[in-house]
């Protein structure tokens, strides 16, 4: 199951440390299946984080691949990632970039935490840019472990005559914790 990612900036009146409320604009990332659904789950993240008015200006489609949140980091880096194959009718080397949205502290463990999000890879890969992302937090469609279960595992319901079977296929999540690998 591919999922598709919404980069949604929202303009509110923030409080800083200093007292001081000035007006900003952050962006957020979050799934979902449409337009419309990505609008309807932003005003909601939003009603729960702040309690001052905020406006939606701008809600796109992500272009990245995968999310990997990690422990203790705060910031989120944005990870190129060229898979390298080879042409067999060309006799051509050919890279197929990839998008990684990582989650760490500095650019140096964001480098490292790409390299452990990409650790099952059994293909040829160079990791030609990380920066950082305006990303201020990501908001992944399940809540508690039973949405989440549903999310990572693909359930076909199948209806045969009186009985109903369930199939149950894995499928390699693209928002997986560093904890869980």
């Amino acid at each position: 199951m591919s999922v598709t990612w919404y980069e949604c900036k929202v303009k509110y009146r923030k409080t800083h440390e200093t007292g001081e409320q000035k007006v900003t604009t952050e962006s957020y990332l979050l799934d979902a299946i449409s337009y419309t659904e990505a609008e309807a789950r932003i005003n909601e993240e939003m009603a729960a984080y702040t309690s001052e008015e905020f406006m939606i200006t701008n809600i796109k489609v992500a272009n990245l691949s995968e999310v990997h949140p990690f422990e203790n980091s705060d910031r989120w880096f944005k990870s190129k990632v060229s898979l390298i194959s080879f042409d067999e009718e060309s006799g051509k080397e050919r890279k197929t970039n990839l998008y990684m949205l990582i989650q760490a502290n500095d650019v140096k463990e964001a480098y490292d935490n790409t390299l452990t999000a990409m650790k099952g890879t059994t293909g040829d890969y160079s990791i030609p840019a990380i920066t950082e992302s305006p990303i201020m937090d990501v908001f992944p469609y399940f809540t508690g472990e039973e949405e989440q279960l549903e999310k990572f595992h693909a359930i076909e319901k199948t209806e045969t005559e009186n009985t109903s079977e369930v199939h149950e296929t894995t499928e390699t999540p693209n928002f997986i914790a560093s904890e869980e690998e």
